[in-house]
């Protein structure tokens, strides 16, 4: 198969791109290589990519149409995975353009691509930010996710609704996929696990939010790269539309269009996930508690209920082996951090 997938510089892309590469697949690999956070993580990334045949890079900003139109007709996608993006929700509150020229304008440039092409699979990546303050548990993708507390999950609501319209306009298959808490090797510099083990071993304090009370559905990068492998063959259409359970399928009736969380429905409190970390390392943190910042929602859950219904599939590692697996790289790869 034949993919075009964007952001494979970043984090999901990369593990993405390699297990492609892996199974003998042709990935053309299109990143800006912005510097929201280390360029040597990503040049490494890519750099590792470089060293299967079959994949091509093609550095560009999503914005520029002209370089973004040129890669993808090279390429003659069977399916786009749409990664890239300015991701963090904290990043948004100091500049918000980053994230209206990324998550919407570029995300409409793929779409048009995704059109003019005809791929049998639109897939994208959105994230569990969507739900805000949601009070009900689980997230199910049947949920209202109409109040999004901050400019991040507001592009990304907005990317999804677009994804929707081209749907129903242009029948173009397309899956919108919710992430939950992504984490292990490779992982991003301003993620909670990258920035707590970096302090712990450099006997640095941790900052813990909301004074601990907080918890997260955390999702093993290996997990997640199985969904959406799985859900890659999956084109929403009648064929696949799932009757048991009933109510929990998001194939929408006016397109071939679906919405499908993946993560384990497994929360884990934030003190639980820094307890996991000093027992990985064998030493304690130097804690500090700090009141809720901006944007922040008090716990994300997961509803697994669709993805295992759609793919047989739900992400089991436990947090103790991701963050041991998250350890291991980390001090291997401290020589270009």
């Amino acid at each position: 198969m034949r993919y075009f997938i964007t952001g494979t510089a970043g984090f999901i892309g990369y593990h993405l791109a390699r297990r492609l590469l892996e199974e003998g697949h042709e990935v053309v690999g299109y990143d800006g290589m912005t510097a929201y956070y280390n360029l040597k993580l990503k040049e490494a990334r890519h750099a590792a990519l470089a060293q299967f045949p079959a994949f091509t890079p093609v550095i560009g900003m999503l914005e520029d149409r002209d370089v973004l139109s040129a890669a993808a007709r090279r390429a003659a996608p069977e399916i786009i995975v749409h990664l890239a993006a300015q991701a963090g929700v904290r990043y948004s509150l100091e500049n918000p353009k980053a994230y209206v020229d990324s998550n919407l304008v570029g995300s409409w440039n793929v779409l048009e691509l995704a059109r003019e092409i005809g791929v049998r699979h639109l897939m994208l990546a959105s994230t569990s930010s969507i739900y805000g303050a949601n009070p009900d548990i689980p997230f199910r993708e049947t949920d209202r996710a109409e109040e999004p507390l901050t400019l991040y999950a507001a592009s990304k609501k907005g990317m999804e609704t677009m994804g929707h319209s081209y749907a129903h306009l242009y029948r173009l298959p397309t899956t919108s996929f919710r992430f939950f808490t992504v984490y292990g090797p490779w992982g991003r510099p301003d993620m909670a696990l990258f920035k707590f083990v970096a302090a712990m071993l450099e006997d640095r304090p941790i900052e813990i939010y909301g004074e601990g009370r907080m918890s997260r559905d955390f999702t093993y990068i290996d997990d997640l790269i199985e969904a959406i492998i799985r859900l890659a063959a999956l084109p929403p259409d009648e064929s696949n539309r799932v009757k048991a359970p009933p109510g929990i399928d998001t194939l929408s009736p006016q397109g071939p269009y679906r919405v499908v969380n993946i993560g384990g429905g497994n929360p884990v409190g934030l003190l639980d996930f820094v307890e996991t970390i000093e027992h990985v390392l064998g030493k304690p943190a130097i804690r500090r508690m700090l009141p809720m910042q901006q944007g922040d929602v008090p716990r994300t859950f997961a509803s697994p209920e669709l993805m295992v219904a759609l793919t047989r599939y739900r992400p089991t590692t436990p947090l103790a082996q991701g963050v041991r697996a998250f350890v291991e790289w980390y001090l291997e790869a401290c020589a270009y951090l």
